[in-house]
């Protein structure tokens, strides 16, 4: 028998629906994604020069398992200047995307039993990581009414002697809610009170519209940084998704350890792959800014587009490239004699049916939502609402 761990762990819905979407594709149907939680945009010309010359110049061998020194280096004046963290080279752990690194803090942090306040809704990776690291995911119930963010109070009421950690996304995936400093320093004050450690998500941090203000939470105190591993990566701020580059930034003890970890599992992530991020971090910025104007006109559309649509509703996302669909009104419609229970059998329907696809919200902990990226052009976005209304319009 396999492993019961191994077994009890589900898929990712958002990998699902997207590997799904592209298997149409690939057949010659024209369907439109909104699956995919990654930017549409090539990588800019300089990292990929980068990259080129790193092939041509034989820097093709191992790095130190947590990362070459240039790019930890780079990582801490990044740190310090984008978010006013001080760290020292020897605290960066760099892996395989930010996704690794998330593990590698569960795995650090997680001894059997322990709890993580998981705030819903929330990333759907989280908390089947959790449960690979042997650890209890603990979901905290949010409010739309507060936008989807948790407080204290939140915490409160599921908080026991076994929590350990807490998971803080700011953009939030999939929300696109940003937690403001208030908010902040009155969760930093809970962590700090009981001891716990706070692991914050913030891949997102560029991605930021309407005038929004990205903190990280680390930033607040010197007692909450030492309680903090931040959680970043080149995927979404420089389009990289395929690049596989991410990183923490934590106290030197927590680093040691994941250090020690990703030497006998992973080794050193892609040695091109960390030039390049080097010249990402080093190099001009300004494709950032034309990416993040570029997804806000689509924003604005999109949200203004999914409000006038019959069933369902949305709070604008003032981050990353989501907006979280409410479709309550659609629970216990049928389309053609089908009944809609979910937003799974939704999604497989509207699919099926209309060749849209949507990452149903159940993955997510809210199965009476769902998940749209507007990481995709203008046409598709309007084509593609159009479609989902035609699809609302059959139900009976």
């Amino acid at each position: 028998m396999l492993s019961k761990k191994a077994l009890g762990i589900s898929p990712s819905s958002t990998m699902a629906i997207d590997s799904k979407a592209k298997g149409m594709k690939s057949k010659g149907i024209d369907v439109v994604s909104f699956g995919a939680g990654e930017p549409d945009f090539d990588t800019p010309p300089h990292i990929r020069e980068a990259a080129i010359r790193a092939i041509n110049e034989g820097y093709t061998r191992y790095t130190p398992a947590a990362g070459m020194p240039e790019l930890r280096e780079a990582i801490c004046k990044k740190l310090q200047g984008d978010n006013g963290l001080d760290y020292e080279p020897a605290q960066i752990v760099v892996s395989n995307g930010a996704k690794h690194s998330l593990y590698n803090v569960m795995v650090t942090l997680l001894n059997p039993g322990d709890e993580v306040l998981v705030p819903k809704p929330y990333w759907v990776s989280y908390p089947e990581m959790v449960r690979l690291a042997d650890g209890i995911p603990v979901p905290v119930e949010s409010r739309e009414e507060n936008l989807f963010k948790v407080t204290a109070a939140d915490l409160e009421k599921v908080c026991t002697q076994k929590c350990k950690a807490l998971i803080i996304n700011s953009p939030s995936n999939p929300t696109g809610q940003i937690y403001s400093i208030e908010e902040l320093q009155e969760i930093a004050r809970f962590c700090v009170d009981r001891g716990i450690y706070i692991v914050t998500d913030e891949i997102y941090e560029k991605l930021i519209y309407s005038g929004s203000q990205h903190f990280s939470i680390a930033s607040l105190s010197n007692e909450i940084k030492e309680l903090t591993i931040v959680v970043n990566g080149a995927s979404k701020s420089f389009a990289m998704t395929g690049w596989r580059i991410g990183y923490t930034a934590s106290n030197t003890a927590i680093a040691k350890v994941m250090a020690n970890i990703q030497s006998h599992t992973s080794s050193n992530p892609n040695s091109i792959a960390q030039k390049a991020v080097v010249a990402a971090l080093q190099g001009p910025q300004e494709s950032i800014e034309e990416m993040r104007l570029a997804f806000d006109e689509r924003r604005r559309f999109m949200f203004r587009r999914v409000s006038e649509i019959p069933c369902l509703s949305a709070v604008e996302p003032l981050g990353a490239f989501y907006i979280f669909v409410g479709m309550a009104e659609v629970i216990g419609k049928h389309y053609h004699g089908t009944a809609i229970t979910d937003s799974d059998n939704f999604a497989y329907l509207l699919l099926e049916n209309h060749k849209v696809a949507v990452v149903p919200g159940t993955g997510f902990g809210s199965p009476n939502h769902m998940r749209l990226s507007f990481a995709t052009s203008l046409e598709n976005i309007a084509k593609g609402l159009d479609r989902i209304e035609a699809f609302l319009e059959e139900l009976a």
